[in-house]
């Protein structure tokens, strides 16, 4: 690692990202809103007033987990010199009346599936992080409780399309449905909510137990940021007993060798090019957590630890000061591999 992008998350580098996490909430335009107009009343509103808690970020999901991220920060590092601005920031967007109109947003039948799964699991992560420090933090209980409202609507939803949904979608952006339940049930798991649990499981063995024989030569696509089978391997492994989980990816990934390459960013001011920065830190994650489930001895263990490696020191260097393309979302990513472990 450079001493620009350290593998740990001392104050320093948390410093950092939290100044760039505020500095990206707070930025209005440019903006991908992603806004299904009803009628004639939907045009011509600014994101601020379709959104008033999660307009900036250039879109709503990256928004919602930039939000995390510096509650995150906030909670591992509470001394941070950006500790007030992060408190301020909450308190002044975060009131009731902002949540309503999000949850008035998503009401809207049409919206029904609007920001599924990506979004929602985001979302849910960072109800879920207002939660783990609401015992000891008077500012995050009352976030937390003022988030509640929007936070139990995509749950239902969740839940129904957990339940419902026959086939899962395996690509390598938004829509990927392997990592939107890593985030559900890490988020459950937290909120000791066990429907929410029982249904993350239930889904990923439907949609993934007999998965075998992965061709991993095709990986990456063009705008990747995540690995499709790496994400399905990383559900697995919450899902699996240690025994069983090894087993399994043995037959998922008969010849993982082309995972564990980096892939080349040809061009961070591209919106879909410097999604490969994102697909470099999230194989980090996933080989790092791959490694730690598999049990001890097995081969596959030490060629995860390496590509955890080799992916997290290709991607962390690139995260900060570069196009706003990239660093409107890349920060989260980047803290998630940093601290995934912390409690």
């Amino acid at each position: 690692m450079t001493a620009d992008a350290p593998d740990v998350l001392d104050p320093a580098t948390a410093s950092r990202y939290a100044a760039t996490g505020l500095a990206n909430v707070a930025r209005e335009y440019p903006n991908h809103p992603m806004h299904l107009l009803t009628g004639p009343d939907d045009l011509g509103r600014a994101p601020s007033q379709l959104h008033p808690l999660f307009f900036g970020s250039n879109d709503w999901h990256s928004s919602v987990h930039q939000h995390w991220m510096l509650v995150r920060l906030l909670r591992r590092h509470p001394d941070l010199p950006e500790a007030p601005a992060i408190r301020d920031w909450f308190t002044q967007r975060c009131t009731s009346e902002a949540v309503a109109a999000e949850v008035d947003y998503l009401a809207d039948p049409a919206r029904r599936t609007w920001e599924r799964p990506y979004g929602w699991a985001w979302l849910l992560t960072l109800a879920a992080e207002l939660r783990a420090g609401a015992a000891t933090d008077r500012d995050l209980d009352r976030w937390d409780a003022t988030l509640a409202p929007l936070a139990e609507t995509v749950r239902e939803r969740s839940l129904e399309w957990l339940r419902s949904t026959v086939y899962p979608q395996r690509s390598g952006t938004h829509a990927n449905s392997a990592f939107a339940c890593g985030l559900l049930h890490d988020a459950a798991v937290v909120t000791n909510d066990a429907p929410l649990t029982a249904a993350v499981g239930e889904a990923a063995l439907r949609w993934y137990g007999r998965d075998e024989g992965y061709a991993a030569g095709f990986e990456p696509s063009a705008n990747d940021f995540l690995s499709p089978v790496l994400v399905e391997a990383d559900l697995l492994r919450r899902v699996l007993g240690a025994g069983e989980f090894a087993g399994w990816l043995h037959r998922l990934l008969p010849d993982p060798s082309p995972l564990t390459r980096p892939a080349v960013v040809s061009d961070r001011t591209d919106p879909q090019t410097v999604h490969l920065d994102g697909l470099n830190l999230s194989r980090a994650w996933c080989w790092a957590a791959i490694g730690d489930a598999l049990p001890s001895g097995d081969a596959l263990a030490e060629l995860a630890r390496d590509a955890a490696a080799r992916h997290r020191d290709a991607a962390l260097p690139e995260v900060l000061g570069g196009d706003y393309v990239g660093e409107h979302w890349l920060p989260t990513f980047a803290i998630y591999l940093l601290d995934r472990t912390a409690a």
